[in-house]
C-alpha cells in the first residue's frame, strides 16, 4: 500500500516537472517568435527533445547561423566610399525620420533636413505627389529614401513601409508632417530629454502665435521642459512603442483619425509618464492642406486691367471652390474613417475577454460622470 502510495506521488512530481518544462519552452518559443519575427518554424512538433531550440527556430532547411533575422534603412553603396567608410553604421542611438513630401512644400522640407541629417539620422521621404525628379538638385537627395505614390498619407506608408522588424534598429522613429518649421528645433537636444524624462511617445510643443493648433493641449508652455499629450501630426515613438503603434495603424483606413487618442495603450506603461510634449524645443505647424485639390489663396496681381483683373478673379474663384469642394470631402470621408476605428476598438475591446483595459476608470467614477 505505501509503495503504490509512494509510486502515485513520484508519478504526480514527475508530471508536474514535464507540464513546468513544457510550459516555459512554450513561453520561450513564443518570446523567439516575437523577437524573430521573419523565421518561420518548420519542424514537426513531435521533434525529439534532442533537438535544439535552435534548431527548433529553423528557417526552411538553412542553418541557422546563416539567418539575418533584422534589417534597416541605410543605403549600402555598391563601392565603398570614404563617407561610407567614415559613418560609424554600428552606434547605438541611430534614429529614423519619415516625412510625406510634396514638391510644394519643398523649402520646408529642405530646412527639415539640414537640421537632421546633420545629426545622422536616416531619412525617408514619401512623395505622396509622385514627383521625386523635383528633389535631385538638392545636395543631399541622394542620401535618403525616396518611396513615391500619387495621393497616399503618411499613415498608408508607414503601414507598408516602417514595419517594426525592418526599423528596429533605430531607437526612436519621426513620423512628422512636412509642413513644420523648425527653427527652434534641435534634434539631439530633444532626444536627450525624451530619453532623461523616459517619454516612449513624445512630439515637440508648437508656437501658440505661428501654429494652426488642434488640440490646446500641444501648445508650448514657457519656461517648461515637457508636459504630457502627443498628437498625430508629429509623433516620435520609441522602438518598442513603435511596435505596438504600427499594428494600431489600420490597413483600409486612408487618414489614421482617433490613432493618436489611442497611443496611451502604446506607450509601454503608465500614459501620463510615458507620453509628453517637450516644450523647451518647440516647432511651428503651418497646417497646410496637401491632400484633396489645390492649395486655397487669393489672388494679390499688381496688374490693375479690369479685363484682366475679372478674368483672374473668375478663376481663381473656381479653384477655390474645386479646393473646398475636395476639402469638404476629405474632411467627411474622414469623420466616417473616425467612426468606423471607434467602432473597431469597441468591438475588438468586447470580443476580446481575456483583455482588460489598464486605464478604466473606477465604477463609482464613471457612474458619477454619466450622471453629470
Amino acid at each position: 500500500m505505501r509503495l503504490r502510495l509512494h509510486l502515485l506521488i513520484l508519478c504526480l512530481i514527475i508530471l508536474f516537472l514535464v507540464y513546468n518544462m513544457a510550459s516555459y519552452q512554450h513561453k520561450q518559443t513564443k518570446l523567439e517568435a516575437k523577437s524573430r519575427p521573419f523565421d518561420t518554424i518548420t519542424v514537426s512538433d513531435k521533434v525529439s527533445s534532442k533537438v535544439s531550440k535552435r534548431s527548433a527556430n529553423r528557417v526552411g532547411f538553412l542553418p541557422h547561423g546563416i539567418v539575418e533575422p533584422y534589417s534597416d534603412m541605410e543605403l549600402k553603396p555598391l563601392w565603398l566610399t570614404r563617407s561610407a567608410q567614415s559613418k560609424d553604421s554600428s552606434q547605438k542611438d541611430r534614429c529614423l525620420l519619415a516625412i510625406p513630401a510634396g514638391i510644394d512644400q519643398k523649402r520646408s522640407v529642405d530646412a527639415i533636413m539640414k537640421k537632421f541629417l546633420p545629426e545622422n539620422f536616416t531619412v525617408m521621404l514619401f512623395h505622396y505627389d509622385g514627383n521625386v525628379d523635383g528633389w535631385n538638385d538638392l545636395p543631399w537627395s541622394k542620401s535618403v529614401i525616396h518611396i513615391a505614390a500619387s495621393n497616399q498619407t503618411k499613415w498608408w506608408f508607414a503601414k507598408r513601409f516602417l514595419h517594426p522588424s525592418v526599423v528596429s534598429m533605430y531607437e526612436y522613429i519621426f513620423l512628422w508632417d512636412e509642413d513644420l518649421e523648425v527653427d527652434n528645433f534641435h534634434p539631439r537636444r530633444y532626444l536627450n530629454i525624451v530619453k532623461s524624462e523616459g517619454l516612449e511617445i513624445s512630439q515637440p510643443g508648437l508656437d501658440p502665435k505661428l501654429s494652426e493648433i488642434h488640440h490646446r493641449i500641444t501648445v508650448r508652455k514657457k519656461g517648461w521642459s515637457f508636459h504630457r499629450w502627443v498628437e498625430g501630426m508629429a509623433p516620435v515613438f520609441s522602438r518598442s512603442a513603435w511596435r505596438c503603434a504600427w499594428h494600431l495603424i489600420q490597413n483600409d483606413l486612408i487618414h489614421g483619425w482617433g490613432i493618436d487618442y489611442k497611443f496611451g495603450y502604446c506607450a509601454q506603461g503608465d500614459r501620463t509618464k510615458n507620453i509628453g510634449v517637450v516644450d523647451s524645443e518647440y516647432i511651428v505647424h503651418r497646417g497646410v492642406q496637401t491632400l484633396g485639390g489645390p492649395s486655397v489663396k487669393r489672388s494679390h496681381g499688381k496688374n490693375n486691367d479690369p479685363l484682366h483683373q475679372k478674368t483672374a478673379e473668375a478663376q481663381q474663384q473656381m479653384r477655390v471652390k474645386a479646393g473646398l469642394d475636395m476639402r469638404t470631402k476629405v474632411r467627411r470621408y474622414s469623420r466616417s474613417e473616425l467612426r468606423d476605428f471607434q467602432k473597431r476598438w469597441e468591438r475588438a475591446t468586447r470580443e476580446d475577454r481575456a483583455w482588460v483595459d489598464p486605464f478604466a476608470r473606477p465604477r463609482r467614477k464613471r457612474k458619477r460622470t454619466d450622471r453629470q
